[in-house]
C-alpha cells in the first residue's frame, strides 16, 4: 500500500550530489458509480438509520411494498432489509428472478415476484401501503392506464414514490445519444414537469412533494455518449475527471448546498411523492 501511494526509488544507489529520485504515484482510481452513490446519499436516498428509501418515504416491517419496474432491485433490497413484505415486478422475467435471489437472505417479511406489463397488474385491489415506480413511465405505451393500475393496488393512505427523467437533460441528450435510446423499449416520451404532475393527479393521487435530483448524472450521461465506452466498463479520462470534480465539490464546506442548487437547475430525474386518499 505504501509503495502504491508513494512509489519507490528508481535506484538503491546513494548519489551524494543529488537527492534520491522518487517515482510519482499514479492517480488514485475513481469509480463514477461510487461517486454517484455518494451523491444519492447526500441527496436523501437510502437513509438506513431512519429507514427512508428517500427522505420522507419511510419503509417499515408493516409495509407491503410494490416495486414496479424493479430493474436490478436496489430499491427492493432496501425495503427488504427493513423487513417489509416486498413485491418485485418487472416486464423482464430475468430481472424479477435475479432481484428475488438478491432478497433471499434479507429479513423481508415476504418476497413475491410478478412478471408482466401491468396491463393489468395481477394483484388485488388495495394490497400495497407503499408503491415505488422509478424511471418507468417514459417507457410505457399508456401512462394513464399504467398509473390507474398503480392507484388501484394501493390501499387508502398508501404512499407513492414516483420518478421520471427531467425534460431539460432529456432534451440535451436528444442531440448526443444514439437513436435507439429514444426508441421502444427505451424512452418513448419526454415528460414535462407540469405533465408529470397532471398524470399523477389524473390517476386520483394527491401530490405531497415534487422534487429534483441528479445534476451529477445529467452531466455524466452527456459526457458518456461522447466517450464511446461500454456502460459495463465506463472508464474514460473525461468521466473519471468529472467524478473527481464532483467528489471534490461534495468535500467542500458548502458542497451540499451547491449540489441542491444544481439539482434544481438541471436534474437527471424529477421525483413525486404522492398519497392515495
Amino acid at each position: 500500500m505504501f509503495k502504491r501511494f508513494f512509489g519507490s526509488r528508481k535506484s538503491e544507489a546513494v548519489v551524494p550530489e543529488a537527492p534520491a529520485t522518487v517515482a510519482v504515484p499514479p492517480a488514485a482510481a475513481i469509480d463514477s458509480f461510487h461517486v454517484g452513490l455518494r451523491d444519492a446519499l447526500e441527496s436523501g436516498w437510502y437513509l438506513h438509520e431512519s429507514s427512508e428509501l428517500y427522505r420522507g418515504f419511510v419503509i417499515s416491517a408493516e409495509d407491503v411494498v410494490l416495486d414496479i419496474g424493479c430493474g436490478d432491485g436496489g430499491n427492493s433490497l432496501f425495503c427488504a432489509n427493513h423487513g417489509a413484505h416486498v413485491i418485485v415486478a418487472d416486464i423482464d422475467a430475468a430481472k424479477v428472478e435475479s432481484t428475488m435471489q438478491r432478497l433471499v437472505e434479507t429479513p423481508a417479511r415476504l418476497v413475491q415476484g410478478l412478471v408482466g406489463d401491468a396491463n393489468p397488474l395481477k394483484l388485488e385491489d388495495g394490497i400495497a401501503s407503499k408503491v415505488v415506480c422509478m424511471e418507468v413511465l417514459e417507457h410505457v405505451d399508456d401512462t394513464a392506464q399504467f398509473l390507474s393500475e398503480l392507484a388501484r393496488v394501493g390501499k387508502s393512505g398508501a404512499h407513492y414514490l414516483l420518478s421520471v427523467p427531467d425534460p431539460v437533460q432529456e432534451t440535451l441528450q436528444k442531440g448526443l445519444a444514439p437513436p435507439w435510446y429514444f426508441e421502444k423499449p427505451n424512452h418513448i416520451r419526454i415528460i414535462q414537469r407540469d405533465e408529470f404532475e397532471k398524470m399523477v393527479t389524473d390517476a386520483g393521487l394527491v401530490i405531497e412533494r415534487h422534487e429534483y435530483f441528479g445534476f451529477y448524472w445529467s452531466v455524466w450521461w452527456l459526457f458518456f455518449w461522447n466517450c464511446k465506452v461500454d456502460l459495463s466498463n465506463a472508464s474514460h479520462p473525461l468521466l473519471d475527471n468529472w467524478a473527481k470534480t464532483w467528489e471534490a465539490l461534495l468535500d467542500t464546506p458548502n458542497g451540499e448546498q451547491v449540489m441542491r442548487v444544481l439539482n434544481d437547475f438541471m436534474p437527471k430525474s424529477q421525483i413525486i411523492i404522492a398519497r392515495k386518499p
